[in-house]
């Protein structure tokens, strides 16, 4: 099942062959030769392998190189082509297995070997850098293999025609610095050999090898920022978009865990989760896991989960291969659920469409707006130029073109001409190349013609070695005589005197960057974040639509939403990558157990508390002054809650206190008309007027409860309230022991008569309110009320009332008042059953029953209220007192006096029962 898969997919790249040329050239049974290799018989193109095994010899070379000479030298490793070399068994040969050309070759990698070259030649023909002298350069393919690498390192440092490690064989060419690779494995295995000679090493990979790599390679420099600025940009590109729920794909090493760890802390450390961690397992033997369908079938589910919606990819070549063919698996596998087309990629600096002609027959809109860092980079002008002059045979010493042309146009060279470019590939296009072939009628996949991040890298490369050399040789001529310039001319100088020079440079390169590098010997600008723009003809546009800048004077991150283009399926609305719904506001996140913290429930929040963001971890209090909303997502200022003059209870209480009062006005009005008839003058008319008159201001003392509190109106509220109901409960109480008095005086020889009179009445009124005036007095001393603020006691009100100050004192004046009218009720009621000529008590009686039923129903109500209610109930508690005894003692007499002036005699008072 696994081969039939994987031929299967062999199958249908097959079928998705770029058209070919209508000319074609006969093939016929032929053995190519392949330099310094074994014969290999080919029978006919149809009958051809899909790989060949090429046996190599001891002497045998990989022969992808360019060479151009000059007086120093610059080495450069490319990485064009790939080859997968058996394990040594040392029971024969080492063997090269060469996959099909559109499965290892990377045609659009020439361009690293032409920007070195546009660089040099820019160089040599500038007269103001290195005058009168040349410089050359030597490149070679590492063949995206460890140990190719290693033998083409030391053929750069033994000279190209011949390898003896440990000697330089072309002294007339003098190797000055070296260039490469692409990626950090095979730079750090040209380190470990070129910094053993001092000899400067500027590697275009996005990142170093490995992390404390300044101490143990001091001749090694990376034309590439700090990766400590990728991590940054990637965190503050997530938390720009909002995306918590990412998927993190790197490889199986320790440059992939590292990364992968690095980048997981400062995830966590910013709230954002990382739902699976793939790793692509790493091997020298690729076909291994091409072969191994359950591997394919495991990745490539784990990738396919549908809710996470971006992909961080750490794209360093063979993550890029495997991360390929893990979306042919899900494309044809009928096991699993197809990839969703609706994810958004964010891929490291190392991202590149097509490193590797597999690409060529893939669908890339699978990778539709996609976002990438890149190295800063701009474009040259002068570069497309030199490109459009590239012709087959346009230059001696480049064996890279032959091959590249090949690959790129899907054809082939002549026998000789094959055999002349030392190919070791076999093509299997049936079509000539004419050499006619424009290389800007290529799609982006394969080549383009704008210069790269990468190539920009290797040309400011090559232009930090030029100026290096180019001070060195300014210093040195300046020297005064001719002996010292002869010992320190062009070609004495050394590759290890270039350190102090790339150590401290900085220049401007032809577009206007500037280039140097910093402490740690990296770049000291930092990265583009790139939108891929893809079409259905795999044509591709890169959009810079952002930046990572450490040396930006004002914002270091920046990002211009509005330029990227999403994937179709999103319908240009910026993705979401959540584990779940965001909380609103008024919501908190409940965490689930065994969940990652970004995987969560929304609980409302408790009463009380609000949230007012998404997502909020926790719910929190409002200020004082303020209150939740009926959603609890913000907050509102509470109102003040106190009886105004405006409010409906206010107004009735207002109406009603003066109603009463005019009542009481007219009540005393006719009892002081009437003041000389029997039925005033019997019941002692000074008590009948003081009572009036303190009923009159128990009225209007009501609205004193009103409006908002202030000091003054604290103090009156209530001490008022005491007094003037201490006054008019003794004038009632003075009237009551009148009537008893006056009734016991009547008797033969009672002793009562001489109490009888003005005088007790007086005292009584006045010793019991002096006793109220004095128990006010204290209060008001030592505690009084004051206006206050209660915050918690409503939720949507600020309760302002006055405060007791004292409440011991308050239940005082409360506490006296009722021994009062207990007194005067007791007395009424034993005075109940005089005869009804004198009696009074009967109405004296019912009012203070009245009086006290009224205040025994207030001090639970009062406790039990707040705010203005209590407020409210005070002020009809005293409403409905005072018109209680205004009713009860007056209304029989005014009764007599307004509608029977019959009864107002003194032959009807005195009359018996």
């Amino acid at each position: 099942m696994p081969l039939v898969i994987f031929l299967r997919i062999l199958s249908i790249l097959a079928q998705q062959k770029a058209p070919r040329h209508t000319r074609h050239c006969k093939r016929s049974n032929q053995t190519k030769v392949v330099p310094g290799s074994q014969r290999v018989q080919m029978s006919s193109p149809d009958s051809k392998p899909d790989s060949v095994m090429c046996a190599m010899s001891d002497s045998f070379q990989f022969q992808n190189k360019y060479y151009q000479t000059g007086l120093l030298i610059i080495g450069g490793m490319a990485s064009q082509f790939g080859c997968i070399v058996h394990a040594v068994t040392f029971s024969e040969h080492p063997r090269c297995l060469m996959f099909d050309a559109d499965i290892a070759a990377a045609p659009k990698n020439y361009q690293h070997v032409r920007s070195l070259v546009f660089a040099v030649k820019e160089i040599n023909e500038n007269p103001k850098i290195l005058p009168n002298i040349t410089l050359g350069c030597h490149i070679y393919d590492s063949f995206a293999d460890a140990r190719v690498t290693q033998q083409n390192t030391l053929k750069i440092l033994s000279g190209w025609k011949r390898m003896v490690p440990n000697f330089s064989c072309e002294q007339q060419n003098k190797l000055i610095a070296v260039i490469g690779g692409i990626e950090p494995d095979f730079s750090l295995q040209m380190a470990t050999l070129f910094d053993l000679y001092k000899i400067p090493q500027i590697a275009y990979c996005a990142f170093a090898p490995v992390m404390n790599i300044k101490a143990q390679l001091p001749s090694f420099y990376w034309m590439a920022p700090s990766e400590a600025y990728q991590f940054e940009g990637i965190v503050q590109l997530l938390l720009r978009f909002q995306w918590k729920w990412v998927g993190i794909v790197t490889a199986d090493n320790d440059v992939g865990e590292t990364f992968g760890q690095t980048l997981m802390h400062m995830l966590y450390q910013h709230g954002i989760c990382t739902a699976f961690h793939e790793k692509t397992q790493m091997t020298s033997h690729i076909s291994e896991i091409l072969y191994s369908y359950e591997t394919l079938l495991i990745k490539a589910t784990s990738i396919n989960n549908y809710k996470v919606k971006v992909l961080v990819v750490y794209a360093e070549l063979q993550t890029r291969v495997l991360l390929i063919w893990y979306i042919y698996v899900s494309t044809f596998s009928e096991d699993i659920i197809r990839i969703p087309t609706g994810k958004v990629w964010l891929m490291t600096a190392q991202w590149d469409f097509s490193s590797e002609s597999t690409q060529r027959n893939f669908d890339i809109q699978v990778f539709e707006g996609a976002l990438s860092f890149a190295i800063h980079s701009k474009e040259v002008p002068e570069f497309p130029k030199f490109l459009q002059l590239l012709h087959p045979n346009s230059e001696e010493g480049d064996d890279f073109i032959r091959l590249f042309w090949e690959k790129a146009f899907g054809c082939f060279f002549s026998d000789a001409q094959i055999r002349e470019s030392n190919d070791f590939l076999i093509n299997e296009s049936n079509v000539c190349c004419t050499g006619q072939e424009k290389l800007e009628q290529l799609p982006g996949l394969m080549f383009e013609m704008s210069m790269t991040g990468q190539s920009y890298s290797i040309y400011n490369a090559v232009h930090a070695i030029a100026h290096a050399l180019h001070k060195i040789h300014t210093f040195r001529s300046r020297l005064g005589t001719m002996m010292e310039r002869v010992r320190f001319g062009p070609t004495n100088v050394h590759a290890w005197q270039l350190h102090p020079m790339l150590k401290s440079f900085s220049f401007n390169n032809s577009v206007g960057d500037t280039v140097f590098f910093d402490e740690n010997r990296e770049l000291g600008t930092g990265f583009d974040i790139t939108n891929w723009v893809t079409f259905p003809n795999r044509s591709f546009l890169r959009v810079k639509v952002g930046r990572m800048d450490p040396q930006a004077t004002s914002q270091e991150f920046t990002i211009h939403e509005e330029t990227i283009t999403w994937h179709s399926t999103f319908n240009q609305v910026l993705p979401i990558a959540v584990c779940n719904d965001n909380c609103l506001p008024g919501y908190r996140r409940k965490t689930k157990e065994g969940e990652p913290f970004c995987c969560y429930v929304c609980a409302p929040c408790p009463d009380g508390k609000i949230s007012d963001l998404k997502d909020a971890y926790d719910c929190f209090k409002c200020p004082e002054q303020q209150f939740p909303n009926r959603n609890k997502d913000r907050c509102l200022p509470k109102t003040l809650n106190f009886l105004s003059f405006q409010d409906p209870l206010g107004i009735t209480s207002t109406v009603l206190a003066l109603s009463f009062s005019l009542l009481t006005a007219l009540v005393l009005g006719v009892f002081i008309k009437n003041k000389d008839t029997p039925i005033v003058k019997a019941n002692n008319r000074d008590l009948t007027y003081s009572l009036l008159l303190t009923l009159l201001l128990c009225f209007l003392c009501s609205p004193l409860f009103m409006g908002q509190p202030q000091r003054a109106t604290c103090y009156l509220q209530q001490t008022a309230f005491g007094l003037i109901f201490s006054v008019a409960v003794s004038c009632v109480l003075a009237k009551t022991f009148t009537v008893v008095l006056a009734f016991m005086a009547t008797k033969p020889g009672s002793r009562m008569r001489k109490w009888v009179g003005k005088k007790l009445a007086n005292s009584i009124l006045s010793g019991c309110s002096l006793i109220q005036v004095a128990i006010c007095a204290v209060w008001l001393c030592t505690a009084p009320p004051f206006p206050d603020a209660v915050m918690h006691s409503l939720v949507q009100e600020i309760i302002v009332e006055c405060n007791e100050g004292s409440i011991i004192m308050f239940y005082c004046v409360l506490g006296y008042l009722g021994f009062l009218a207990s007194v005067s009720f007791t007395v009424a009621f034993q005075a109940r059953k005089l005869p009804d000529s004198f009696n009074k008590a009967k109405f004296i009686t019912f009012s203070m029953l009245v009086f006290c039923s009224v205040w025994l129903s207030f001090i639970p109500a009062y406790l039990s209220t707040k705010g203005k209610s209590m407020v409210a109930l005070e002020i009809f508690s005293i409403l409905a007192s005072s018109a209680g005894l205004l009713s009860c003692i007056f209304s029989p007499k005014c009764y007599i006096i307004i509608l029977r002036p019959d009864l107002n005699s003194k032959e009807q008072l005195i009359k018996k029962k």
